[in-house]
């Protein structure tokens, strides 16, 4: 019987889909955006810092279980020709954000000290106009910096030390302002202002035909009482305290500004303190080589021994 009375039989191939390579895109995008989410309520709304990492752990802890279910749709891609190559790259993707942002943090808290508290003077560091707090919730951390972590600190960045300037103190003060401006630190508190106010002796004097006499004489009054509350620093210093945030992640920190006026210098010294947590990551010590820049690049001209 010849072949050609037995009609042609069309042959079609029917591509597997891997199942895997779909479910670890819908967890690896799951793990983003909770991520995204998390760093957006902390940066812009209510959403406190120990909130925002616990979340932002958590949406790594899911990136990282899609990365099997990835890997196994381009395994079955590569050996059978599975639908969901595409998904699968896409879940790496995703899953790649939120664990690089985790990875770098706990590499810098791997392999840099654990201070949350710098000071460019380690034997008299700044001290707060008002003690900042915070409640910590899981991130508990020491009630105070000891001798052993002023030293560590020395060690692990021995370049933040502070500043003295050959310039009188309001003059400093103003390049100060303007240094905490450009490295966005809003200053909120502020002790010894008296100490750069203007003299009111070096004012020129009225002349007698331009002295104006008051029609109702000054009411003299009592003496105030002298203050008990216990002073801030040496009677000279200058206290400027403030904070700041990251730029993307939000993470806050709070500062203090000491100016020390000596004979014809100026010093300047600054403390950063992370509000929450045992550990700055590093952070602050950038904090601190950016203001000290600024500060360097606004009294251009001042700076001493």
């Amino acid at each position: 019987m010849p072949w050609s009375l037995f009609p042609l039989m069309t042959v079609r191939f029917v591509r597997p889909v891997s199942h895997s390579a779909y479910t670890g895109r819908r967890l690896a995008f799951a793990g983003l955006l909770l991520s995204l989410g998390a760093g957006l309520a902390h940066r812009f709304g209510p959403l406190s810092e120990p909130g925002f990492l616990a979340l932002l752990l958590l949406g790594a802890a899911i990136a990282a279980v899609s990365l099997p279910f990835s890997l196994v749709g381009l395994l079955r891609l590569w050996q059978v020709g599975a639908r969901g190559g595409i998904a699968a790259t896409k879940g790496l993707v995703y899953a790649a954000i939120p664990l690089a942002v985790v990875g770098s943090g706990v590499y810098a808290y791997r392999t840099l000290p654990a201070l949350f508290d710098l000071s460019t003077d380690i034997a008299d560091p700044p001290a707060f106009v008002a003690e900042p707090h915070a409640r910590q919730q899981w991130l508990p951390r020491p009630a105070s910096v000891t001798a052993s972590e002023r030293r560590t600190q020395l060690a692990a960045y021995p370049a933040l030390t502070g500043r003295r300037y050959e310039g009188a103190l309001d003059r400093v003060y103003q390049g100060v302002l303007k240094a905490a401006a450009a490295a966005r630190i809003t200053i909120n508190q502020r002790e010894g202002m008296e100490l750069v106010a203007p003299d009111i002796s070096a004012r020129p004097a009225p002349r007698d035909d331009q002295t104006a006499v008051p029609d109702v004489a000054p009411i003299p009054l009592p003496r105030p009482e002298p203050s008990l509350a216990p002073a801030l620093g040496a009677p000279g210093d200058v206290l400027l305290q403030g904070e700041t945030r990251t730029l993307i992640l939000g993470l806050e920190f709070d500062i203090v500004i000491r100016m020390r006026e000596d004979a014809e210098t100026t010093s300047v010294d600054l403390r950063v303190q992370t509000r929450y947590g045992p550990h700055d990551l590093g952070v602050g010590a950038a904090i601190v080589q950016d203001f000290l820049t600024r500060l360097d690049a606004e009294l251009l001209g001042l700076a001493g021994g």
